[in-house]
């Protein structure tokens, strides 16, 4: 009998082959924003090795709106040419290509993972962040957030819908907003780093004004029968944060204006967090606000083994599986998950002679 983590499953014209996703991760290997053969490679090899869908890392709306230098962006048309030979490929594997569009905020402006992480002042190539209010990351950064103004939201609002309209262009077929990890959209719903007292800020009706309007900006752009996620961090980790509770209201009122799936994870927006990391931790906020805003869920974090995420669908905790590390450890993770679990799928031609 074919496991669950095998079955297809259905998103508005979308068919994914199994309900295994690559979760975006960033590669810090970008020159301006464009896209090149590591890009290729790192995703096209996750493709050939069976995964159903493949997100691509958090891709800047604007240059400003980078973590690093080093990212991935989408802001120009000069972008598309080599994301949509990316697609092709992936496509081509029989794998769904998607995209996750991104905001850093005040976690903006930083150093690659192994050149420290270090936040850049200007005179090493880095630039003004923004934020919902001048709240800094750490207390000893080198210069503040800068508040966001209305027409610096208009702008931003403006860059995702641009944005929107490239990844069309560029083939991707699924897309994901970034409302996680601490970047600017969960940092407008937070009130630990939202301290508005504008139509923004303030009450949960205001804090979420933002990531509903970045929502109906990608709408406009998006086909309407493609599939639409958006990641959230389910909960900040910290006292008077941003709560479980919060972020299934969201998830009920993203539903409602034709949101697909929510991408559950959680953390990120604060340095004191305090994490309890242990396997599969995020995967009750999943079923939370599966089970609570009657939406699809994708579960992710420490799921390393085919069993353990066969028994996340199974419990009916989430819809689909998301992989980060392990897949970076084993691009052919999904067909050796096949074979963990008796179930036959297809490989690549071109490797079939090493399949037992």
């Amino acid at each position: 009998m074919d496991s669950l983590l095998f079955s297809r499953l259905t998103i508005k014209n979308i068919t994914l082959k199994n309900r295994i996703v690559i979760s975006p991760m960033c590669q810090y290997s970008s020159v301006d924003g464009f896209a090149n053969d590591w890009h290729l490679v790192h995703l096209g090899s996750r493709a050939s090795g069976g995964a159903g869908l493949i997100i691509q890392e958090a891709t800047a709306v604007s240059p400003e709106a980078r973590i690093s230098p080093a990212d991935l962006g989408i802001w120009k048309d000069e972008h598309i040419e080599k994301l949509k030979q990316i697609n092709t490929f992936i496509v081509s594997q029989h794998s769904i290509p998607g995209i996750q569009l991104a905001h850093a905020g005040r976690k903006a402006s930083v150093s690659a993972p192994w050149e420290g992480n270090k936040k850049l002042d200007f005179a090493h190539g880095g630039w003004q962040t923004v934020a919902p209010s001048a709240v800094p990351y750490h207390e000893n950064e080198p210069f503040l957030p800068k508040a966001l103004d209305k027409s610096g939201i208009q702008k931003v609002i403006s860059d995702f819908k641009a944005a929107a309209k490239r990844a069309v262009e560029a083939g991707y077929q699924v897309v994901e907003i970034h409302a996680a990890h601490g970047y600017l959209l969960h940092q407008f719903l937070s009130p630990l780093t939202n301290v508005r007292t504008d139509e923004y800020g303030g009450s949960f009706e205001n804090r979420i004004r933002f990531t509903l309007e970045i929502v109906e900006a990608v709408q406009s752009e998006w086909p309407s029968n493609l599939p639409l996620f958006v990641r959230i961090s389910a909960t900040d980790w910290a006292e008077h944060g941003w709560n479980p509770e919060e972020s299934v209201q969201l998830s009920q009122l993203l539903k409602e204006k034709g949101v697909d799936l929510i991408d559950v994870s959680s953390g990120g927006l604060v340095s004191h967090q305090k994490i309890t990391l242990e396997p599969g931790y995020h995967v009750p906020f999943a079923e939370k606000v599966k089970k609570e805003a009657h939406i699809l869920t994708g579960a992710v974090g420490l799921i390393t083994e085919a069993q353990q995420a066969e028994e996340i669908l199974n419990n009916g905790q989430a819809d689909l599986i998301l992989f980060a590390r392990e897949s970076l450890r084993n691009p052919n993770m999904p067909l050796d998950f096949a074979r963990e679990l008796n179930n036959e799928v297809q490989w690549p031609k071109q490797y079939e002679r090493a399949k037992l």
